[in-house]
């Protein structure tokens, strides 16, 4: 079982357990294994199947111990890097829209205006000269919508880069399941 202990001990170093925590974890867990083979308790009765996976057996008591953070569950874990994606995602495709529509300054919308007069009967021996102008005109007018929608955007990857560096210098080292 010493070889049990040791891995257990390589373990809590890999976690960053303080040597002398580490030293007074592996002692007791070498004095208990050694209780209960003098009593005829095989270590697969007195672990479980902790016997099996030493790594995972240190981290749990390290963390009942109180001297590494609870592992999280795996649902959780794996759920925030998949919303993360998500909103990144919908942020930056918001910007590409935003930032195309801006520079294409579409949709547009026309409003001409003609100054034609109508076609009245002249009288006898007057020229006929009809002025015509005609203008038209082209704004963009969703622009401002626009602009929000880049602001917006932006403002969102922001945060989104927040919420990747906080989450990824939140998470306690896991032991393997």
């Amino acid at each position: 079982m010493s070889d049990f202990v040791e891995q257990c001990r390589l373990e809590w170093r890999r976690l960053g357990v303080p040597d002398p925590l580490a030293e007074e974890m592996a002692t007791d867990l070498a004095s208990d294994l050694r209780d209960a083979e003098a009593e005829g308790v095989s270590a697969e009765e007195f672990l479980g199947s902790s016997v099996f996976d030493p790594r995972s057996f240190a981290a749990s008591w390290a963390a009942e111990r109180g001297i590494i953070p609870e592992p999280r569950s795996r649902g959780n874990a794996r759920r925030r890097p998949l919303v993360l994606v998500a909103f990144t995602s919908l942020a930056a495709i918001t910007l590409i829209v935003a930032a195309l529509l801006l520079l294409t300054g579409e949709p547009k919308v026309s409003l001409g205006t003609s100054g034609i007069r109508p076609h009245l009967a002249s009288p006898p021996g007057a020229s006929l000269v009809t002025p015509s102008s005609r203008q038209v005109l082209q704004a963009n007018t969703s622009a401002p919508v626009e602009w929000i929608l880049l602001v917006l955007a932006i403002a969102a990857l922001g945060f989104a880069a927040w919420l990747w560096s906080s989450w990824s210098h939140s998470r306690p080292p896991t032991a393997p399941a």
